[in-house]
């Protein structure tokens, strides 16, 4: 996914008022404000009240079909061009008192609307995405893989984060 195909995916979403968050690998990069590596998708947080705006910018766009993943779900699944641009779409649903909700109501994942305040920058554009701290929140929890160690190293060490066990 090259920078210029996630700025314009993230153009589109604007263009119809579709408010997306970076996630993952890019949302690192934003927050560093330049690209470290290579990234084979865009990740990107979305209300679900948004959904139909967000399917009109992707199929707009070219990216019109579901690459089935082990584990995906009604909140998080990926959809793809059939060429380079694939999103890693994650849905959640705002509660009372900014607190966000994503995933099932009978194990629900709780986090706050200041998580996804995060500013950084792509190719030069600015774009909103997670905050530092919450970047790295979710970069635990399973097997670390050497692109996570390498995000996690950047990330911790730029903004004086405490590296998680497993990635010291």
């Amino acid at each position: 996914m090259p920078a210029a195909d996630a700025l314009e995916l993230l153009a589109g979403f604007n263009a119809h008022q579709v408010q997306a968050a970076v996630s993952g690998g890019w949302a690192i990069d934003a927050l560093l404000g330049e690209q470290h590596r290579p990234h084979t998708d865009l990740d990107v947080w979305v209300e679900a009240a948004s959904t139909e705006g967000l399917i009109v910018a992707l199929v707009e766009s070219g990216v019109d079909r579901l690459y089935p993943w082990p584990g995906d779900r009604p909140w998080n699944f990926v959809v793809h061009d059939g060429r380079r641009r694939r999103v890693d779409l994650h849905l959640y649903e705002r509660l009372d008192g900014g607190r966000l909700q994503f995933g099932s109501v009978t194990s629900p994942y709780r986090f706050t609307e200041r998580d996804l305040e995060g500013r950084g920058s792509i190719g030069g554009h600015a774009v909103r995405c997670e905050s530092a701290a919450f970047a790295l929140a979710n970069h635990t929890g399973y097997e670390p893989r050497d692109v996570d160690r390498h995000d996690v190293a950047l990330l911790c060490d730029r903004f004086g984060l405490d590296r998680p066990l497993q990635f010291r």
